[in-house]
């Protein structure tokens, strides 16, 4: 079945540009190949005033010979604004079909990040009320024809997943520990979620059910404390981090990250939080020209989990999987589902460097996309590991859960990344996160601990989504 499709193609000037416009011009030629009569008004939009004139575009011509679907690719990765922008005028009962196209496991730069971008834009939609729909697949591949005409035929539906197994007695005693830990947990909120990061931001009457006590405080109560950071403070980190590789890197970049870590380790101390969640950027390399990667990864190293974008309930998610495993948790963005059945996780280089792989050294590097020191850069070691989110959809709290093997893989991307093989389908799970609007993060700790997970949602009285 063909018909009049509108199309918005959307990018980020941090990612690859180049690699996105293969990306559109390819979805382009599939959507003609298809036969549909496609509404095409911009090449690819970067920023919203791009994005806001496109949906003009495409109202106008709604209005003239209604549209059958708007298509939304995400060429690379973006916030949530972009394409609520690029749909905001058009009327609320045309479809949005996402697009997001896979990309090379090559061990190197993590050049588009669209899976990630296509995750976080159907969360934003659907929570405004959208008809949402996802394609994730090379526009150029046989399939994509099938997939599209799948999405424009109706709306994703979640599969059946496998129910994570049920608490046994031990699984229950370990939940009430769990609940404990919890119960009065101060996270430290540093900055605000970056605009469009709307999965980050915590509803107060969540955290009030989990029994946490958010403490807000501004990106100055960082950067002055950086700032004041003296060289016996840096110096012993300086040392662990040289033999990584952070001697061959920009000296000033990786002394502001180290820096970084004592600000928020000192904070952490004095205020008395168990858990920290950053505004990493783009203050941190703007403002003090250093990455807060490494800084939060060695923080986890010390018993107090952190998460990126200033991320809440991804800090909560790490502190409630590091009480029910004993042992720290990554808390990554889903990069890649491929036809193996296997999945990516990655986060730019946040991980601890105790979840690192035995066999090889943990390394340092830059940030792929803002050139600057200092991130992480390991696989994480092979085994059995439980993946988990608390998250607010469908107008509650609830517990995405499931579970999986990491192998031992190449590293798929630079950073702190993993390669998965989870218990249920890949392509299942990802219509699971896309149909679900889940956010975009997502805890992963080594350890099968689903019962005790499940056991502590049963308590909390709050439901499980099976992953």
């Amino acid at each position: 079945m063909t018909g009049r499709i509108g199309l918005v193609a959307l990018a980020r000037g941090t990612f690859d540009l180049e690699a996105a416009a293969v990306t559109a011009a390819a979805v382009r030629a599939t959507l003609a190949a298809a036969g549909h009569d496609v509404v095409d008004p911009v090449d690819l939009a970067e920023d919203a005033d791009a994005a806001a004139a496109a949906a003009l575009a495409l109202a106008v011509a709604d209005a003239a010979a209604p549209l059958d679907a708007v298509v939304v690719l995400e060429a690379t990765f973006t916030d949530g604004t972009l394409p609520a922008t690029a749909v905001a005028p058009l009327r609320a009962d045309l479809p949005i079909v996402l697009w997001g196209a896979p990309e090379p496991r090559t061990g190197g730069r993590l050049r588009m990040n669209a899976l990630c971008g296509i995750n976080l834009a159907a969360y934003r939609l659907r929570h405004d009320g959208r008809d949402v729909r996802a394609v994730y697949a090379d526009p150029a591949a046989p399939e994509a024809v099938d997939r599209l005409a799948a999405a424009l035929a109706g709306p994703t539906p979640t599969p059946t997943n496998a129910a994570p197994p049920a608490p046994n007695a031990e699984d229950r005693v370990r939940a009430g520990a769990v609940r404990a830990r919890l119960a009065g947990l101060r996270v430290g909120q540093v900055g605000a979620q970056p605009d469009g990061f709307d999965p980050c931001v915590a509803d107060p009457a969540d955290l009030a059910l989990l029994g946490v006590d958010l403490d807000p405080v501004g990106l100055p109560a960082m950067f002055d404390r950086a700032a004041a950071a003296t060289e016996a403070e840096v110096a012993p980190l300086r040392a662990v981090v040289g033999p990584r590789g952070a001697d061959g890197l920009d000296a000033a970049g990786v002394d502001a990250t180290l820096r970084l870590h004592v600000a928020l380790r000192g904070l952490a101390d004095d205020r008395g939080w168990s858990a920290v969640a950053t505004r990493c950027w783009p203050e941190c390399f703007t403002e003090v020209g250093g990455a807060a990667c490494a800084a939060q990864g060695m923080l986890a190293d010390v018993g107090i989990p952190a998460t990126c974008e200033a991320d809440v309930l991804g800090a909560v998610t790490a502190v409630a999987l590091g009480a029910a495993a004993g042992r720290a948790a990554f808390v990554a963005d889903l990069v890649d589902a491929a036809p193996d059945g296997t999945v990516a996780f990655w986060h730019c280089g946040l991980a601890a460097p105790s979840l690192a792989h035995p066999d090889e050294p943990v390394g340092v590097t830059v940030h792929p996309n803002r050139r600057a020191p200092l991130l992480h850069e390991f696989r994480l070691r092979p085994g059995r590991v439980t993946i988990a989110r608390f998250g607010h959809t469908g107008g509650r709290l609830r517990l995405a859960l499931g579970g999986g093997e990491i192998l031992d893989a190449p590293r798929p991307y630079t950073g702190t990344s993993m390669v998965v093989r989870p218990d249920t389908p890949a392509v299942d799970l990802v219509a699971t996160v896309m149909a679900e609007g889940l956010g975009h993060h997502y805890g992963v700790v080594h350890g099968d601990v689903r019962g005790v997970l499940v056991a502590l949602a049963e308590d909390l009285g709050i439901p499980v989504l099976a992953l």
